[in-house]
Parts: structure tokens; sequence; C-alpha cells
């Protein structure tokens, strides 16, 4: 090349690797812009992918035998490359003669009178890789061109550090928005199963072109998710999988982690382990359809058991994982196996509530000659067991009882302290079931036991002999009648504080109503907006609690419940109509 011409050029060529923002674009200033600027008739860039491990990423003019044979090899190769990495020295060799005798491995390789130029790619002590340059015949850099190439190798080396940076960051950056994502889908359901398939899918997009959900269910592993971008592909898995089903007893992969707790790691997967691990010639014939590259098994591990494991494997992008890629996996795993976690004590916690609620709650309204009974109860919350409990308690002198009541909060801890109170209420009605009684004995009980929850309850004994209520209202809505011509009312503005806040005495009021009058005892929750006082509230209630006076009472129940109660308010909602004839 001509000095002044050539070394303007490299000038320009460097300027453009100050600017190059990603490494194809380095690999493309290198071997191409650099070679037409040195008047190079090949020219090859080669970056150490570890301590040993030196690979071809880019080359120009190269025939494709030697691309494949020198795709990757050893840093103690005896060949110019290595040298040059080696010595941190460029390294210059004139003639095919001087090349075979100092590097026997490239004999027959380099055609004609050659020479080869290497300059190392270092960066401070960090050795990054290698430019390799062919010229024909003879080609000497003068001194001045040496110290401007080795100027050159060193933006090169600098263009490969920054790039790697900004993958790196970027890489770094993806994973995080990952695992954010990741949690999300996590946090926004109780139902892992689904959860986790979602999960599986976000995998594929971001960390892997494979990925299986295995979970331990009764000491016997079923897959739970399969995902790849490619729906066959999944099909086809699933079906392999049936066919050749986990072996619990194998030493590597989901058997051996979910045994151990310990994650595995596969950097590349040979054919020898496809091998190794093939039952018969048709799975191997598989496995190796299948393309795989690298993988990571990591188990899914919360309160020091192993509930599981995740796969994630690279086929058809040809990544290879390392001790970064696995971190990421583990610590997805973890996000996942807590889910899974609080989704199981969320059902255990559920079962509980449940089993306590049937406990307290009557199977059924009694069926009785002359009396209807209609009930609307819907307990809010995610536990799906509320604080409001009802009762009806026929008495053997015909009279009946009937019970509303509120405990503060929700799930066991509520159902509980039902199963207190109703055992109490059904104790105390025994003995003697006049309401202000009923309601004097449940606060002995509050202040002798030094029960600290907070119950409202509303207590009601009906004579149909005498159409007359008897109520006692404990920190509780009163009763509403509504009478055979639609006119409702309510019972009572006499309400007393909760049960357990003492006052000398309870307070009962008796009322003689119309015959063929319908009682609603309700739950706060259904009258109770964020956005209207009480009043507004009660209003509405009395404009619909007309319907009540209809033949059909629980459909009629079920309507007024669902005009009056707030659709946006996540609140527990019973409501209990009572309608009974005079004796004949």
């Amino acid at each position: 090349m001509e000095p002044d011409h050539g070394l303007a050029r490299i000038r320009r060529v460097t300027a453009e690797l100050a600017a190059a923002l990603d490494l194809e674009s380095v690999i493309e200033t290198v071997v191409a812009h650099a070679a037409d600027a040195l008047g190079a008739s090949v020219a090859t860039l080669s970056l150490l992918t570890d301590p040993t491990t030196v690979t071809l990423v880019g080359i120009r003019g190269g025939q494709p035998e030697t691309m494949a044979k020198w795709a990757t090899y050893s840093l103690d190769d005896l060949v110019p490359a290595c040298e040059a990495l080696r010595s941190r020295r460029v390294v210059a060799v004139e003639g095919s003669a001087e090349i075979e005798t100092r590097y026997p491995a490239l004999a027959g390789q380099v055609p004609g009178d050659r020479s080869l130029l290497c300059l190392p790619l270092l960066a401070g002590a960090e050795r990054v890789g290698v430019i390799g340059l062919t010229f024909e015949g003879r080609h000497t850099p003068d001194e001045r061109q040496r110290d401007f190439l080795e100027v050159f190798a060193e933006t090169c080396a600098q263009a490969l550090i920054r790039v790697r940076a900004v993958a790196a960051a970027s890489d770094r950056s993806a994973k995080l928005a990952f695992l954010s994502d990741a949690s999300v889908e996590l946090a926004s359901s109780l139902d892992y199963r689904a959860t986790l398939a979602k999960v599986a899918h976000l995998v594929v997009q971001s960390l892997g072109d494979w990925c299986a959900v295995d979970i331990v269910d009764d000491g016997t592993l079923h897959t739970l998710a399969v995902a790849h971008i490619d729906p066959a592909k999944v099909s086809w898995a699933r079906e392999m999988q049936q066919r050749y089903p986990t072996d619990l007893d194998a030493q590597t992969g989901v058997a051996q982690v979910v045994r151990t707790g310990v994650s595995e790691l596969y950097p590349q997967i040979t054919d020898e382990m496809l091998v190794e691990g093939a039952r018969d010639e048709e799975h191997l014939q598989l496995a190796r359809d299948l393309g795989l590259r690298s993988a990571m098994v990591v188990p899914l591990a919360a309160r020091g058991r192993v509930l599981g494991a995740i796969s994630i494997l690279s086929a058809e992008s040809e990544r290879g994982y390392g001790p970064e890629d696995l971190a990421i996996a583990e610590d997805l795993a973890r996000r996942a196996a807590i889910a899974i976690d609080n989704a199981e004590l969320f059902s255990e916690t559920r079962q509980v509530a449940l089993r306590l609620q049937h406990a307290v709650l009557p199977e059924s309204l009694p069926t009785m000659a002359g009396w209807q009974f209609a009930l609307h109860y819907s307990p809010a919350g995610r536990t799906d067991v509320g604080g409001d409990f009802y009762d009806v308690l026929p008495q053997s002198d015909g009279t009946v009882a009937v019970i509303v009541g509120d405990v503060m909060g929700r799930g066991v801890v509520a159902a509980a302290a039902m199963a207190q109170i109703r055992a109490a209420v059904r104790a105390y009605v025994a003995v003697d079931a006049d309401p202000q009684s009923v309601a004097a004995r449940l606060d002995q009980m509050f202040l002798r036991y030094g029960y600290q929850q907070l119950v409202t309850m509303v207590y009601a004994v009906i004579d149909p002999r005498t159409n007359r209520v008897t109520v006692t209202a404990a920190g509780h809505p009163a009763p509403i009648t509504i009478t055979s011509d639609g006119v409702a009312a309510p019972l009572s503005d006499a309400v007393d504080p909760p049960l357990g806040v003492h006052r000398p005495q309870r307070r009962s009021v008796g009322v003689e109503v119309p015959p063929d009058t319908t009682l609603l005892l309700y739950t706060d929750g259904l009258i109770e907006r964020r956005t209207e006082d009480i009043d507004q509230s009660l209003e509405r209630l009395h404009d619909n609690a007309r319907a009540l006076a209809g033949d059909d009472l629980p459909r009629a129940l079920d309507a007024m419940v669902d005009v009056v109660r707030d659709p946006d308010r996540d609140d527990d909602v019973t409501a209990l109509a009572i309608r009974w004839a005079a004796p004949q």
C-alpha cells in the first residue's frame, strides 16, 4: 500500500471503530474496511472467547475450508495469531517458505508467495483477540506503519471492550426486565399452574428456546408446562415425554435436581451426552433432532422443600449458557417456588376456613308449615370465607329465633370467631331465648374471657301466634319489616353497642306487626357505599325492599340485593328474609 494514502484510510477506519455500536459493526469494519485500506487479500478477526479458546468471528477473502478448519482453535496452537496473543506483539512473516518453517500447522494452507501480519488486540492487561492480514508477495510494514497499526489494533480492542460492555448491560437489562415481568405474572394469580405456564412462555421469549416446568405431586414428577415459540414443537415434546417419561433414578437432569436441590448447568450439550442419556436408538435420534446446544436445570425450592424444577434449553438460537444465565434462572425459580408455596398455603388456609365456616353456618334453612325463609349469602375476599354469620332456630313453643351477625375480618380468624359465637348463641338460646337475656350472656362471655374480636349482631324472636317480634341489636342495623301491601319500615331505632362493649343493660324492643309481614335482617355490606352517607343507603334499601312483599320470596330477595349492594365494594353481604302466617 502507498504509505500516506493507506494511513489516511486507516485513520478513517479507526474513526469508524470509535463509532461502532455493536460487534457486527466492529467485525465489518475490521475485515472489510481495514483490509481495503491496508491492501490485504485476506483479513480475519478472532476473539479470545475463554482463557484458552480462540474463535474466528469474521473473515474476508478466505476459503470455506479454511473457515471451517479454524472456526475455533487453542491459544496454545503454533500459529501466528496465537503467537501474537501469547507474546502480546505484532507477528510478521514473509513468504510461504518462512510461514511453513515457523508454523508447520499451516503447511499447504498459504498458497504462493504471501506474507502474514497478526496484530494482537490488547486492552491493558486483557487479551481481547487478534487481527490476521494476508498480503500478496512480500510485505514488511515499516516502523511508522507498525506504530500506526498498533494504535489501530488498540482502538479495535477498545471498541470490542466497549460493545461487549454495552451488550452485557443490555443483556442484564433484558434479564432484569424478564425477571420483573415474570414476578408480575407470579404475583397476579393464586392459580400457580396457569401462572407458571405463562412464565414458561416468557422464558422462551427471553432466555431460552425451550422451557419445561416439572412439579412434585404425591412423590411423582408431573410436567406442568412446556413452552417453545413453535406450538407444533410443544405438542411433539409432550408426545416424546409420554413415550419416554423422566427416569426418577437418573443421576443427572430433573430427577437429580429435585432430589438434591442443586442446579445443573450444561454450557455445551455434546453428542456423547445424548448417547449416555438415550433409552434406545429411536430416543437418541429424537434427542439429536432437537438440536440442543446448552441447558440449565434449576430447583423450585421454598421453605426447605424442593417442589419441582425448571429446565431451560437452547437449540435454534445456539446460545451457550454460563454462570450469569444460571443465576438468572435460579432467581426465577426462587420466585416461582415462593408463588407455588404461597398458593399451597392459601389453598390449605382456605380449606380450613371453609371447613370452619361449614361448621358454623346452617347447611340449609328449616322447612316449616306456614313459614317462608329466603337467604342471600355472599362472602367477599380471596378466601371466600367472610365474617358474616346467620342462624334460624325454631323453638318448642312455636316461636322462631333468627340471628344475623358480623365478625370483623375474614378467613380462618373470622371463621373461628363465628364458630364460637354461634355455639354460644345456641347454648344461651336453649337456656332462655329472650333477646335481652341472650345478648347479656354474650356480653358476660366477652368480658369474662377477654374476648377481643369485634362482633355485631341482631337477634329477633318471632311469635306467629301474636305476630309479635322482639328484637335486640348490638351494634348492628335494625331489621326492616315489609307489610303485605309493600310498606317497608325499620322495626326499631334502638341499637346498642357491639357485643362485649359494656353497658348496664341490653335493650330489647317488642313490636306487633300485621299478618303476612316479611322481616328482613341484613349486614352492613348490603347498604354501605363509599360515595354516599348512610341515610341515602337506607333510603335505597327501603325503596327496593318493598319488592319482598311478592310471592316468590327467594327470587325477590336476590333481585333486591343485586340492586341495593355496591358492585364496586368488596364486602360480605348477608340478607335473611322471613315471612310467616298466623296459626289457623
